[in-house]
């Protein structure tokens, strides 16, 4: 695969840009693990993409056919390539993640699903229709974990409810947390494995509290590092993609 389509596939501009950022001695290229990144002024120069490592400007990327990455989004954020009050999250990302090439309109990484402005913690992002078809299925039943901070202290029937099902105002059918458990008087963690508009909120309303502080700390098996500070972004390996299904 030659060099500029390389940088072309991972976000780097259009073809003509990437051809120029190559000419101009701006791109360099790792030949193995071990080896320094040496300068690349050729265009059609070809390498195997798979496993490519390069730095474009000082920045080391490595080159993913798919992107997967977790953020841990922070409060006062919204999950929109238009938001109407607060930043977007996608200003948190490097421009090429946001440029990466896709059929149709769409450009770059999406998130998986939403979490509210005042939501923080663990999102997914990719520009992988698939899996965001299927992470965002309600077939599929992945949990979500959320820590939750509520208004007034938690009773056990509280808990009991939560688990035994209570019934949103637009939906007859009981929606049931999957697991609940209190572990202060003012702090709860509850396990989702629907997503509904504002449901962690609703579900706690119906048991008459108020949730006034959440968190997402874990979809499937795939907890937020503790050393990722809200705000940043990583790659995801194929060994937390597995734990996001386990």
């Amino acid at each position: 695969m030659q060099l500029q389509d390389i940088l072309y596939s991972q976000g780097f501009g259009t073809r003509r840009v990437c051809a120029g950022l190559i000419q101009q001695g701006l791109v360099q290229v790792y030949a193995s693990v071990q080896a320094p990144a040496t300068v690349c002024t050729e265009s059609n120069a070809e390498f195997v993409a798979d496993g490519l490592r390069f730095r474009v400007q000082g920045v080391d990327w490595p080159y993913q056919e798919k992107a997967y990455l977790m953020l841990n989004k922070p409060l006062a954020t919204e999950c929109s390539q238009k938001p109407s009050t607060y930043p977007s999250i996608y200003t948190l990302l490097p421009s090429p993640l946001r440029l990466r090439p896709q059929k149709g309109a769409v450009q770059g990484v999406q998130a998986v699903g939403r979490l509210d402005q005042d939501t923080t913690g663990l999102l997914l992002l990719t520009d992988d229709g698939k899996f965001i078809h299927r992470m965002s299925s309600p077939r599929h039943h992945v949990p979500k974990v959320y820590e939750v901070t509520v208004k007034h202290p938690i009773s056990d029937a509280q808990v009991a409810k939560l688990l035994s099902g209570v019934v949103l105002d637009d939906d007859p059918k009981p929606v049931r947390a999957a697991a609940c458990e209190a572990l202060g008087e003012h702090h709860l963690r509850l396990t989702l494995t629907e997503g509904k508009y504002h449901q962690v909120k609703r579900m706690v309303a119906a048991v008459s509290n108020r949730v006034e502080a959440l968190h997402r700390s874990q979809i499937g098996g795939l907890r937020l590092p503790d050393d990722l500070a809200p705000g940043q972004w990583c790659w995801l390996s194929p060994d937390d993609l597995l734990r996001i299904a386990a």
